[in-house]
């Protein structure tokens, strides 16, 4: 029997290619939540993993995160998922997402083989990771971290659209931390003012809730609310904004941060990301220096 990979934070979900369309050019490169949060983990000096299904053609595409030490498992599917996402202007909370081809769905097999202090899901649309996957690694007594987008996705003709989640109530209180943005979590709990919806989304059972805004980042743990802005220059690298915060939360937490110390690095990890495409590739003395700059109060 084989032993099984150790580490700290795994990253599982579907690997994605995506076209990325801005109103000025066009770009494709390899996606996935796994990419962006495998490099911030380890990036803060964690050990990472990272189980994803991609289709042959495209097993390159996990070199670079191997180059820099993550643990990859792969299992092949007869295709990759394929996105198109399109920005029409500026605002990185407004986008049309189109999805062209999918990977197989996970199951509890798939993460068998793998032991981590925490896990996080970044699936792309409902049914990449089924609930019983949740479970099951709940059950394993580690921080479970989720993405809604892996939920609230549906595919409608190619087009992805927000759906309420009328399940979500039997996934969440099996979940350690619950990683919205703010028009997903309008689309479970029908708030538009994100303070009111963080609050409606802690009523569903996960322990914190972490949600990104055009504005920054708004966190609920422990009974209480707190945030920090996002402080990027440019908006070149909008793209895996979200993923990129929940890697540097879910890996400050593991590192002993309090929520609000966790809530304060994320937003500064990605304000630092944000500037450039592609996943995070500063040194963690610049986000220091970003903090101490401009979140010292």
């Amino acid at each position: 029997m084989t032993d099984p990979l150790q580490c700290d934070v795994a990253f599982i979900g579907h690997y994605t290619k995506d076209t990325i369309v801005y109103p000025d050019h066009e770009m494709v490169q390899d996606g996935g939540a796994y990419r962006f949060g495998a490099h911030v983990a380890v990036a803060m000096g964690l050990r990472a993993a990272v189980v994803t299904h991609l289709a042959r053609e495209d097993r390159r595409a996990t070199a670079e995160l191997e180059a820099i030490g993550v643990r990859v498992v792969v299992h092949e599917s007869p295709h990759s998922t394929c996105l198109r996402i399109v920005y029409p202007n500026d605002n990185p909370d407004m986008r049309s997402i189109y999805l062209t081809s999918q990977a197989e769905p996970f199951s509890v097999a798939d993460v068998a083989g793998v032991q981590a202090r925490a896990y996080h899901i970044g699936a792309s649309v409902r049914g990449e990771v089924p609930a019983e996957v949740v479970r099951h690694l709940a059950g394993r007594g580690a921080l479970v971290s989720l993405d809604a987008q892996g939920y609230t996705r549906v595919a409608e003709g190619c087009e992805l659209r927000a759906d309420p989640w009328a399940a979500s109530a039997e996934v969440l209180p099996w979940v350690s931390v619950f990683k919205v943005d703010a028009g997903e979590a309008e689309a479970i709990t029908g708030e538009a003012d994100i303070h009111a919806a963080i609050r409606r989304l802690a009523g569903l059972g996960p322990r914190e809730v972490l949600l990104t805004h055009r504005g920054g980042v708004l966190v609920w743990a422990e009974g209480h609310t707190c945030e920090a802005p996002f402080a990027a220059r440019s908006l070149a690298g909008r793209t895996g904004r979200g993923d990129t915060c929940t890697g540097a939360y879910v890996s400050r937490r593991l590192l002993g941060g309090s929520p609000e110390e966790a809530c304060t690095w994320a937003a500064a990890v990605t304000s630092l990301k944000i500037e450039q495409p592609g996943p995070f590739r500063r040194p963690i003395a610049e986000v220091e220096a970003l903090i101490c700059d401009k979140y010292a109060q």
